[in-house]
């Protein structure tokens, strides 16, 4: 992995790290992440398993020797984590918006895989693109999901602002749903794409600074520190986005 891109590779794995951290801590599954049903047979065994690989896989990103294989490996588990657990979901109850949230929030850490291997693999230049191209369509249609669940849940996104935020927290909660569409224009038409994914990253960390640590401050609790590893992972996807395309493009 060269100096491009290794900064937000590395936090993508972190953000496993984290998760596969929480997994552990807890014996459970991420919550509404991944929703796994209670009736499952061997549940704990295998909510400790899934974190095991999620922490493996982060780890091994870390190294230029394992950056690969740790790049496959999250695709492969935030993909799966999708197939197995969120579209069975929006099978069952299609005309729910929420299930689609749920997919949409799994696959733009699925696009992140993609770039993160665009960054570490041996590719060539055509492939290489190919396959940033692949995961910045598939991060811009998450994006206009994430855009339309500010909208949609439009009071439950401003109670997540802080009230000492001016001029309001609708305002806010308003605001980053619209940078969210506006980031999904930039990177599905390529206009701006670079800064829409940079710029994506910062509101990103705003969003942990500014609401997820502070609840974690307030509740340590196994949903707030989950919510805060898949911020950061989303953090990182953003991140490696911005990064893969810095190097397509240089």
């Amino acid at each position: 992995m060269g100096r491009i891109g290794r900064l937000g590779v590395r936090v993508y794995g972190l953000a496993a790290i984290a998760l596969g951290l929480v997994g552990l801590a807890f014996g459970d599954f991420a919550a509404v992440w991944q929703p796994v049903p209670a009736t499952v047979p061997g549940r704990t065994l295998l909510a400790y398993a899934v974190a095991a690989a999620l922490l493996a896989a982060g780890l091994a990103i870390q190294w230029r020797r394992t950056s690969r294989l740790g790049a496959v490996a999250l695709t492969a588990l935030y993909g799966l984590g999708v197939l197995v657990l969120h579209l069975p979901r929006v099978i069952a109850h299609p005309i729910s918006f929420s299930p689609y949230a749920g997919v949409a929030e799994q696959m733009a850490l699925t696009a992140g895989g993609l770039f993160a291997v665009a960054l570490t693999a041996d590719l060539t230049a055509v492939a290489r693109g190919r396959l940033i191209k692949t995961g910045e369509v598939i991060f811009g249609v998450c994006l206009i999901s994430f855009a339309a669940a500010h909208f949609v849940y439009l009071p439950d996104t401003a109670a997540y602002v802080p009230k000492w935020l001016p001029p309001s927290q609708t305002f806010w909660a308003f605001a980053t749903g619209a940078a969210h569409l506006a980031a999904a224009i930039a990177i599905l038409s390529g206009v701006l794409a670079r800064l829409a994914a940079r710029l994506l990253t910062v509101m990103f960390v705003g969003f942990s600074l500014l609401v997820h640590i502070p609840n974690l401050l307030a509740d340590h609790s196994h949903f707030s520190w989950a919510a805060n590893a898949i911020n950061l992972a989303l953090i990182g996807a953003a991140w490696a986005m911005a990064d893969a395309l810095d190097r397509r493009d240089a």
